[in-house]
């Protein structure tokens, strides 16, 4: 590959939550064996040298005073989105800055509801909606996803559909591609959950943040594309900081079509003053955003496919008891370890124990609201990988 996607970079102590903290304090890693991070959704990739190219020219001119955003920025979005997703029509007056995905979704969902209103999201659920709703005062109802006979995680339409007319609720959280199962949704299911958010009068905020990391074989259809009334109805939230790993500098943006809809979002955000991006931010979307960096994206879903390929085959040779669907989307793989811990009488916080006194830091999948689960970051070095693995065999799962 012409990208760097095998070097092993150790990020402990260079500003690296992934590296520096185990989000289990109970367990610390066995001495001698060095931590793979595995947990928290950031890569273990170099950055994307066009990105850093960008940052640097952008360095050397010694002048950081106000600014804002460029044509370019706003250009850089509307060809990404054409090119990768089909989107036409898109303009200026579409897009808005975000200072994060979940602060977007902060503002959607005060604007359209009040404190004690329900919310509708489907489970397993991102940890970050259940913080953000749970801080804001908005009950969750959570609409299961369900295995079909092949294992793949869909849409529980029926449910959908009764419990937002139960709870009387009028706005509802979509998570496209789906973190943590790694579903990337096919148009008409697409189709037929905004059938079912129109048909109660639902409001749709719509996660889209995993849509570039899509795995060969599948395509991210957005959710704004579907219908006209899907167009109307939904404010999307996009972001580079998965794709290109670029958490650490802050910066997402919003698409919503409907002015009505756009204003009160943009207003709510803009009430704190502090939704504002900064100029390093700027110039490294418009360099993600380019054709070099098409290139890299396409090199990097390569590397996590052929990790996902290892560690499900991995895990259906030698490790018997644990479910998984392989990911169609994103780079975290999502263990149903119930089977495993009741055979072998260990509770799922003994083995995420094991794990981390291995030195595999995983994460905690209960907090996704999906018992005896556990999710693993696999954008990492298939080095690492294959270590991780071999690690988790010999005294984890044992």
């Amino acid at each position: 590959m012409k990208y760097d996607f095998t070097s092993v970079i150790d990020r402990r102590g260079k500003d690296s939550r992934a590296a520096d903290f185990i989000p289990f304090p109970d367990a610390k890693v066995d001495e001698g064996l060095t931590p793979i991070p595995m947990w928290i959704a950031d890569m273990s990739y170099p950055t994307a040298p066009m990105i850093l190219e960008a940052m640097r020219r952008r360095i050397d001119f010694p002048s950081f005073g106000y600014f804002g955003l460029s044509e370019e920025y706003y250009g850089a979005i509307i060809n990404w989105q054409r090119k990768r997703n089909g989107v036409e029509g898109l303009e200026k007056e579409h897009i808005g800055y975000e200072n994060g995905v979940l602060g977007g979704v902060s503002s959607a969902v005060q604007a359209f509801s009040a404190p004690g209103d329900k919310i509708l999201v489907h489970s397993p659920t991102y940890v970050g909606f259940t913080h953000t709703l749970e801080d804001m005062g908005r009950p969750i109802i959570h609409s299961g996803l369900v295995r079909d006979e092949k294992g793949v995680w869909r849409m529980d339409f029926e449910d959908m559909n009764r419990k937002l007319k139960e709870n009387r609720i009028h706005l509802a959280i979509f998570c496209s591609p789906h973190n943590p199962t790694g579903r990337v949704w096919e148009r008409w299911e697409i189709e037929k959950a905004m059938e079912v958010y129109a048909a109660n009068d639902c409001l749709v905020i719509s996660d889209e943040i995993w849509s570039d990391i899509i795995m060969p074989g599948h395509k991210h259809i957005p959710t704004q594309s579907v219908s006209r009334d899907a167009r109307a109805r939904t404010m999307a939230f996009y972001a580079p900081s998965k794709t290109f790993s670029l958490a650490g500098l802050v910066g997402s943006f919003h698409i919503i079509y409907d002015p009505l809809l756009r204003d009160r979002v943009r207003r709510q955000g803009a009430i704190s003053r502090y939704n504002e991006c900064n100029v390093l931010s700027m110039h490294a979307l418009q360099a993600a955003f380019s054709p070099e960096g098409e290139e890299w994206v396409e090199q990097m879903c390569r590397a996590v496919d052929e990790n996902m390929g290892y560690a499900c085959a991995f895990i259906e040779e030698n490790i018997s008891g644990v479910k998984v669907m392989r990911p169609q989307g994103t780079y975290m793989l999502f263990l149903d370890c119930g089977d495993w811990c009741r055979e072998h009488g260990v509770s799922i916080h003994e083995l995420q124990r094991r794990g981390v006194k291995a030195g595999v830091i995983w994460q905690n999948g209960e907090d996704f609201i999906c018992p005896d689960s556990i999710r693993m970051n696999l954008a990492l070095p298939l080095s690492q990988l294959r270590e991780a693995m071999e690690r988790l065999e010999k005294y984890a799962f044992v």
